[in-house]
């Protein structure tokens, strides 16, 4: 059942960290019947705020992740080939894709990366935002049930693999600019993924990883899974007892956790091994290369 009431917010909410207005924009507008496209860098709770939801309304969460392989006939479905061998094309035969499936349930198709499909794959979704129907060859028109919505999500910040959407397709959607939440709320998404309970491990970690997104050397900085691997590596470094050294021992599932997730800028000559090192230093001590902080100051 859709609805906006007080309680189902409530209820939809106790599986979110923070995000409260973002939560209480999406909830609305879904809830009025309209699609949502989510701008914002990664781990940013955007998919989780629509999981939370469908979970509620006992719909299904249809994933799709947007790249270049994302074909039409992929979104849609297909007929299965060796039947269509056998028996010709029909309507028994036809394989539902991830649109379909979802329209035929009445759950949320949520595209990933919307910006990395190719341009007719999204034309493909006109007729299912304006009309909530496809024409399938073959098979006929397919209509959708009422609680169906089409949301995306899209990094506007990354250039790398992707496509400009055009402005007939962006006219579809609400749009809902999501950004970075703050360092308390990552702290306790932190703790909530990862069952820690030394919570200046945490703060560090989430300290580290903000750090790298202001960094100038850094064109990409890490989202809160950074933190949260960040965590669950340190600990286990202390179970095995390698790292006698706390700040060593942080500074190695930082590297660890997060080299991968940082993008060093084009114009600079740093590896992100150094780059991480460098935070690590001015987080850890006065100066890079100075005398280490009283952490229990």
């Amino acid at each position: 059942m859709t609805t906006t009431s007080v309680s189902a917010r409530d209820e939809i909410a106790a599986a979110v960290v923070g995000r409260s207005r973002e939560l209480n924009l999406v909830l609305a507008a879904v809830a009025a019947g309209r699609d949502i496209l989510l701008e914002g860098p990664p781990g940013t709770s955007k998919s989780t705020m629509l999981r939370a939801i469908t979970a509620n309304w006992g719909v299904p969460f249809v994933l799709v992740e947007g790249n270049a392989e994302l074909t039409p006939a992929r979104l849609v479905g297909h007929h299965n080939p060796a039947r269509v061998l056998r028996e010709d094309y029909s309507a028994e035969n036809f394989v539902a894709g991830p649109l379909v499936e979802a329209m035929q349930a009445g759950g949320f198709l949520y595209i990933e990366e919307l910006n990395r499909a190719p341009e007719d794959t999204l034309n493909t979704l006109l007729g299912a935002m304006s009309e909530r129907a496809v024409t399938v060859p073959r098979v006929g028109t397919i209509t959708a049930r009422s609680t169906f919505r089409v949301l995306a999500s899209m990094n506007p910040f990354d250039n790398v693999g992707t496509a400009r959407i055009s402005d007939s397709v962006y006219d579809r959607w609400c749009r809902l600019a999501v950004g970075y939440q703050d360092a308390a709320e990552e702290a306790d998404i932190v703790a909530v993924r990862t069952g820690c309970a030394d919570r200046a491990l945490i703060d560090d970690a989430v300290a580290l990883t903000r750090a790298s997104r202001i960094h100038p050397e850094l064109r990409r900085g890490s989202s809160v899974r950074g933190a949260i691997d960040l965590v669950a590596i340190a600990v286990e470094l202390e179970k095995l007892g390698s790292h006698p050294d706390r700040e060593r021992r942080i500074l190695d599932a930082a590297l660890l956790a997060l080299s991968a997730r940082i993008g060093v800028d084009e114009a600079s000559d740093a590896s992100p091994e150094q780059v991480i090192t460098e935070i690590w230093e001015s987080h850890f001590f006065s100066v890079p290369g100075g005398q280490r902080r009283d952490r229990t100051a």
